[in-house]
């Protein structure tokens, strides 16, 4: 379990988690089972393809999300945290120089940027399909559908800035009695047709591969919808830790699901008309308006741990140098895993209400759900690989075959949800492709600037020197540069300009390690230069906010409250050197215009700030 975590008691983070993580899978049923039956591939609603198909489901459930994220990929949390930079951290902490870590950095890359192709996708087509079930009540509600779910998305935007933690103490309830409420209508049906039992043997899902294997292959592209918010549980471990997202997995979310796509296998075997909307049809018709407004809520809950996931991974993502300075709100004082990051929130909303607006209804965007699903979980099953194989060192005799059987069943799932490319899949990919040139233009076009800079710094001990007589100022400076050789150009433009230096000078460098936190004792190293100059390193964790006027208070020798802090602002000028494309290169000068001031990064005070500007050629 994460440090994060230890203060809040396990059934409060259960019950959170609850709340936050198992939303967008725990309300899979309200769709998932129709589509097999219903969607572009239609099977015939027999006894055979029904139980087919729940076997299917259930063992999907058990291995996809049980035993490969619950058991397995869970585990591989770096220090608490996980989603796919997580992982990535974790093999470059402990598999420095491993041949595979480039692989590894782009397999991270892939899977980030599918992660919020699903995480726009997800609140649509869970809200759109509650929504629906107003149809049930009078066919003529049917034209509410889109304003209502739209309504409930900008709603559930609106909440994000309040946290995780409020939200999922809210929530965690609520789906308390979803999971209760969808088990118990599975089961008064299971015991009404209690022949669905025997197909929770997964001969019925083999046998229907041997007897109708083109199908089969096609309804893997619906069965997947059953697993989509399986990564969240991985990218959402920050926020609750292992233990009680696993406990609540087990124990609740996964007997209810269970006894829900039971119940709905069992009532269309005895009525096969109920397949139009068999999640609402197993309910009592007095029951029908409450369960709807239950769904809603559900489903509102649903698109939760998307988001949050979706606020972990860009945290990380700028710490790991992926995304330019983007504001992070830290929304708990006990769970330093819970940010909120304004800019996402209002970008999703939007992306959201186009889909809703331009699909129209779920089971048209159910064509576009699962591809970028599929491909994260092909990816993340790579990169598990290596860590079983190489870094745990699981025992091959009994390690190799598990492997194999989960990386085939995700290959499956790949190979059929993208048959649907041209009816929706394409547009998941296509934003995972422009998040993968963002991320990859940000990083290429640091270390391109880090390199031009460091050309034209001076070193230490010759500055000192040519600077000896220089007039001094009785008071402190503290350079802030992301190089840690030579003097810092807003030292060099300072002295140029007002010829004096400060009695105290700090070059300090912040630094993220390849790991969540950073111990306080393991914060900050200084290094005495001579006459007055230190450099300073600060280093902190892909998953902590940066303060380095708290760092500099850890110093043997604290610094002057009155300090100034100057930094050194670079306006880029693309040219013809080598590099990048003319085309990235004005793109990484525009996310530069755009990213947020280091002053609130770094929780610099505004007023103790002097910014000295320079021209660099990329």
């Amino acid at each position: 379990m994460s440090e994060t975590n230890v203060k809040s008691p396990q059934w409060k983070l259960a019950l959170g988690a609850t709340g936050v993580v198992f939303g967008d899978i725990g309300t899979s049923p309200l769709y998932a089972f129709r589509e097999s039956f219903i969607g572009h591939h239609r099977l015939p609603l027999n006894d055979f393809h029904v139980l087919g198909v729940l076997s299917m489901l259930v063992w999907a459930l058990i291995l996809v999300v049980t035993v490969k994220y619950v058991f397995v990929t869970m585990r591989a949390d770096n220090r608490g945290e996980g989603g796919s930079f997580a992982l990535l951290a974790l093999v470059g902490r402990v598999a420095k120089a491993s041949p595979a870590l480039p692989l590894f950095a782009a397999a991270a890359l892939i899977a980030t940027a599918l992660f919020y192709g699903d995480a726009i996708i997800t609140p649509a087509i869970s809200i759109l399909s509650a929504v629906e079930g107003l149809s049930l009540l009078n066919p003529k509600f049917g034209e509410l559908v889109v304003p209502i779910t739209l309504a409930l998305v900008v709603l559930l935007f609106a909440v994000q800035r309040f946290g995780t933690g409020l939200i999922g103490g809210m929530f965690g309830p609520v789906m308390l009695l979803w999971f209760g409420t969808i088990g118990v209508l599975g089961l008064i049906q299971l015991i009404a047709n209690p022949v669905v039992i025997a197909a929770f043997s997964p001969l019925y899902a083999i046998q229907f591969f041997i007897a109708d294997p083109i199908r089969a292959f096609f309804t893997l592209g619906t069965v997947v919808l059953a697993v989509t918010g399986a990564e969240a549980l991985y990218a959402d471990m920050g926020h609750f830790g292992r233990k009680p997202i696993a406990r609540a997995w087990v124990w609740l979310a996964l007997p209810a699901l269970l006894l829900c796509y039971a119940g709905q296998s069992a009532l269309v075997l005895r009525d096969p008309s109920a397949i139009r909307s068999p999640f609402y049809l197993m309910a009592p018709p007095a029951m029908l308006f409450p369960l709807l407004l239950l769904a809603a809520a559900a489903t509102i809950i649903a698109s939760q741990s998307i988001i949050s996931g979706a606020f972990s991974v860009t945290q990380q993502a700028v710490q790991l140098g992926y995304l330019p300075r983007l504001k992070i709100v830290h929304t708990s004082n006990e769970e330093r895993g819970q940010v909120y990051a304004p800019m996402v929130n209002t970008l999703l909303v939007i992306a959201v209400i186009a889909l809703v607006l331009g699909f129209g209804s779920s089971t048209a965007l159910a064509a576009a759900f699962g591809l970028a699903v599929t491909a994260t979980m092909v990816l993340t099953t790579l990169m598990i690989g290596f860590v079983v194989f190489k870094v745990w060192r699981w025992n091959r005799l009994w390690a190799v075959p598990l492997y194999a059987m989960l990386l085939l069943l995700d290959l499956g799932l790949f190979a059929a949800s993208a048959t649907k490319f041209t009816d929706g899949g394409w547009l998941p990919v296509t934003i995972a492709i422009a998040l993968v040139v963002v991320f990859s233009t940000w990083h290429r076009g640091r270390a391109l600037l880090h390199a031009r800079l460091s050309n034209g710094t001076i070193p230490v001990d010759v500055f000192l020197k040519s600077t000896a007589d220089a007039a001094r100022v009785p008071a402190t400076a503290v350079y802030l540069t992301s190089s840690t050789e030579g003097v810092p150009p807003a030292l060099l433009h300072n002295l140029k300009c007002n010829l004096v230096r400060h009695q105290r000078t700090l070059f300090v460098t912040v630094e993220t390690a390849l790991e969540p936190r950073v111990a306080t004792a393991d914060r900050l190293c200084e290094t005495d230069l001579g006459d007055g100059v230190s450099r300073v390193i600060i280093r902190y964790g892909f998953a902590e906010q940066p303060d380095v006027p708290q760092a500099l208070a850890l110093l043997a020798k604290p610094i002057d409250p009155g300090a100034t802090y100057f930094l050194s602002r670079q306006t880029l000028i693309s040219t013809t050197k080598p590099g990048m494309m003319r085309w990235r290169e004005r793109l990484f000068a525009a996310m530069m215009r755009n990213a947020e001031s280091p002053m609130p990064f770094f929780r610099l005070p505004v007023s103790r700030v002097v910014e000295l500007g320079s021209q660099v050629e990329i």
